[in-house]
């Protein structure tokens, strides 16, 4: 019997696992190895490794995890959970049943691209969905936003700590007169058309074509697709949900306590705004929860 099963091993399963291991309890960490941001070439705003590859922070991470003899690491995902607090019962992927007291779930999202040449291969270098974390190395040359909510009026403004050459593209939404007056005022270019083609040579962006023949050079293009949680345990468990701009998270509580008791939640899973800092903080967070748990 574990204490802890951790389902998910990037960087909110793992600051939870080497909490727990540093307690000296007996933690599994299940890890399919899809880490979000593998699309990225570097992670930022890491206090100690700005700019360090993600898959180098990761890997960092497992071989110091891996050195507390209470925890184990397994290369497999998680098909089934069942059970209650001090007796839940995980079916992974190796055919393996797991028992646990706790559960902490951050198997994170996943990010469901649009059928369109080039954006998988410019995500996480040129199509990116964070100014902090990419926009510094594209700093003061031409940008553009591409709409998916009325949130995304929001961003040009945001964006110009960076480039003052910032364009919208509709995507064939509509948006009141009044926004898009604001938004002409700060000399922001919009275009309605849909986006119809990207242009890019080895995941750099060289600009997007729309639907009407309108072609815009860019350094980088700010989208904001919809994601899902990259399984469905959350739904098996019944846990409540709460909507985000781009898709669900699972409601949480203090020191990220889900809807049901002994189970917890961290990462991109468990909040609307995603950075490695965050996780790492919900990950600590859900750790501490879980322990605190089990000392009553």
């Amino acid at each position: 019997m574990q204490d802890v099963i951790i389902i998910g091993g990037s960087f909110a399963g793992l600051t939870a696992a080497m909490q727990l291991g540093r307690a000296r309890r007996k933690v599994t960490v299940l890890d399919t190895g899809l880490n979000r941001n593998r699309y990225a070439e570097n992670a930022h705003n890491i206090f100690g490794h700005d700019g360090a590859p993600p898959a180098d922070l990761l890997g960092a991470a497992r071989r110091q995890v891996a050195h507390y003899p209470t925890v184990e690491l397994v290369g497999a995902g998680a098909v089934s959970i069942s059970g209650e607090p001090d007796n839940f019962a995980v079916a992974t992927t190796a055919g393996d049943t797991i028992s646990g007291r706790r559960l902490i779930l951050s198997y994170g999202i996943v990010d469901q691209f649009p059928d369109m040449a080039g954006f998988a291969e410019c995500w996480g270098k040129t199509v990116i969905h964070c100014p902090f974390c990419h926009g510094y190395e594209v700093a003061g040359r031409p940008w553009a936003l591409l709409y998916s909510s009325p949130m995304s009026l929001h961003g040009p403004m945001l964006y110009a700590n960076w480039t003052d050459d910032i364009t919208l593209i509709l995507d064939g939404h509509e948006i009141i007169d009044e926004e898009r007056h604001k938004l002409e005022k700060r000399r922001v270019r919009i275009y309605d058309g849909k986006l119809a083609s990207i242009s890019q040579q080895g995941g750099r962006i060289e600009g997007v074509t729309l639907d009407d023949g309108t072609s815009v050079e860019l350094a980088a293009l700010y989208a904001h697709p919809r994601n899902r949680p990259s399984a469905d345990l959350h739904a098996q468990l019944g846990l409540d949900m709460q909507a985000t701009p781009t898709g669900t998270m699972i409601a949480v509580g203090d020191m990220q306590a889900t809807s049901r008791p002994g189970i917890y939640a961290a990462g991109d899973l468990a909040m609307a705004m995603h950075s490695v800092t965050f996780a790492t903080n919900a990950g600590s967070l859900a750790a501490m929860g879980a322990l605190q748990s089990m000392l009553v």
